[in-house]
């Protein structure tokens, strides 16, 4: 993933008596920060209440935050593949969390990999002479195939490469490139259940938890990358579960929040405060934010770098087992995760999709700024595009963001609204036409819901279908979805229709 790329030509006059010819200044740097599951209103500057994020706030008061920003997909891997690729799920090769090994045997650990012929936006900033590094949660390709983050564009990468192993902050190792690196000797699977007896936050907890070499991965490339124009993208794991964060962390939070302790129920770790612990994941990643931004502005070039940060879905979704909490013990009841927006994880309502987007580069973003402007994944592609000068590959669902960045323009017409196709969590399909949205599940069990229509413009929370008034609403939106809608044979779909 790739933030925007900016080239900018300065014309100097007289210098000294002299007069200079035009200069053209470096490409900025960038960097671009993918939170792991942060809902639409977990962050304070997109109304979070109970959790301070100092850090994540202070870009969005130096830089543009966007109102109507949509992830590529409802889960993770689907969603990084749209991001990266400016190509929406009816075209996307990745359109679900499909393991390698079901594919590819010869793998035992990763997701379904991209191809050799996908191409990604971190390639074209390698070949245009960035350093490009990666550190965080990959989920694209197993070490060895074909989507490993080596033969996507990058120089360097650190962190997790399987989903799977991500579950657990403490790994018994990290890749770094194509080797392992041991990081734990003891460590704790993401997995447990502990139905009786006294939970502890010591019990689950071993030497070291990953996120710490991870970013201190990404400060030392920035810093080693300091006279040259570098790409950094960092996918972090946070507030994705299991919940184990460091102990210290959670003890920053009130023990009166939590009278109930979680015993992993709903699957992975169980923990003594999980309300507590959740917000600590947050305070994390807030964390990992400012340790970024203070790295740039020691390596003397916070100011010719652009920033983005967003999040891959929604906030987790439902558990069945233990009602008291969500999956892996979060309470997004308690912190309003999705601030009334309807939906989670998994889900193609808004709250499934509409994540937080923040984008600050001083100079070429007015500061404070907020748009109402509907925007999603696909868009980045097109946009770095731009901002470097480089041509745009035909074929992408995205439209440029610059003249929107700069706020000297607007967006372009779109080859394709936005839609989602997603396969899992019973089959699901979504189109955004204007204000309107047209909804369907559970198209791949046995009786598919019906049509829904919200006015998003009116009723951005989704509580009232207009299916019966807007018969046109879905007739286009299947009319869209059946001309959007590629085959797929590894994430197969049923064609849109209006019965």
């Amino acid at each position: 993933m790739r933030s925007l790329i900016f080239f900018a030509v300065i014309c100097i006059g007289e210098v000294h008596g002299r007069d200079q010819s035009a200069v053209a200044s470096p490409p900025p740097n960038i960097v671009l920060i993918v939170a792991d599951d942060l809902g639409w209103g977990e962050a304070g500057c997109y109304g979070q209440k109970k959790i301070s994020t100092p850090h994540i706030d202070q870009l969005a008061t130096e830089g543009l935050r966007f109102t109507q920003f949509y992830a590529g997909a409802p889960v993770c891997a689907p969603s990084r593949c749209v991001l990266l690729t400016g190509l929406h799920l009816g075209h996307a090769e990745i359109r679900g969390n499909r393991q390698a090994s079901r594919s590819f045997p010869e793998f035992k650990e990763g997701q379904h990999p991209l191809s050799n012929d996908a191409r990604v936006f971190p390639q074209l900033l390698q070949q245009a002479g960035y350093a490009t590094g990666a550190m965080g949660k990959w989920g694209l390709g197993p070490v060895g195939s074909s989507g490993e983050p080596n033969r996507k564009g990058f120089d360097l990468f650190f962190g997790y490469n399987c989903q799977a192993v991500a579950h657990s902050f403490f790994p018994p190792t990290l890749w770094k490139n194509r080797d392992e690196v041991i990081i734990n000797h003891h460590p704790v699977p993401g997995h447990a259940k502990q139905p009786e007896g006294d939970v502890r936050m010591a019990d689950w907890i071993a030497e070291t938890y990953a996120s710490r070499p991870i970013v201190a991965e990404a400060e030392a490339f920035i810093a080693a990358h300091a006279n040259e124009p570098f790409f950094l993208f960092l996918p972090f794991t946070e507030p994705h579960v299991a919940m184990h964060p460091p102990i210290e962390t959670v003890n920053r939070f009130p023990q009166s929040w939590d009278d109930t302790m979680y015993r992993g129920g709903n699957g992975y770790l169980p923990h003594p405060r999980p309300r507590a612990g959740y917000a600590a994941m947050i305070a994390e990643l807030d964390d990992h934010v400012g340790r970024v931004m203070a790295a740039l502005d020691k390596a003397g070039v916070t100011d010719r770098t652009l920033v983005i940060f967003t999040s891959d879905n929604g906030t987790t979704h439902e558990g069945r087992a233990d009602p008291h909490f969500h999956i892996g013990g979060v309470d997004a009841t308690f912190f309003n995760s999705t601030a009334g927006l309807r939906g989670y994880k998994g889900s193609v309502y808004e709250g499934g999709l509409r994540v937080p987007c923040i984008m600050r580069f001083p100079g070429r973003i007015p500061a404070g700024r907020v748009s109402e402007v509907p925007a999603w994944f696909p868009d980045i592609f097109p946009t770095v595009c731009e901002a470097a000068g480089t041509s745009t590959p035909e074929g992408l669902d995205g439209v440029s963001l610059w003249g929107l960045l700069a706020d000297t323009g607007t967006v372009e017409d779109r080859p394709s609204p936005l839609l989602w196709v997603f396969p899992e969590y019973g089959g699901q399909m979504a189109v955004r036409l204007g204000n309107m949205k047209a909804v369907r599940r559970g198209l791949l069990r046995r009786s598919p819901s019906h049509w829904e229509v919200y006015d998003l413009a009116k009723d951005p929370n989704e509580t009232t279908d207009l299916a019966r008034d807007h018969s046109d609403v879905i007739q286009r939106a299947v009319q869209v979805l059946n001309r959007e809608t590629h085959d797929n044979v590894n994430f197969p779909m049923p064609k849109a229709s209006v019965d």
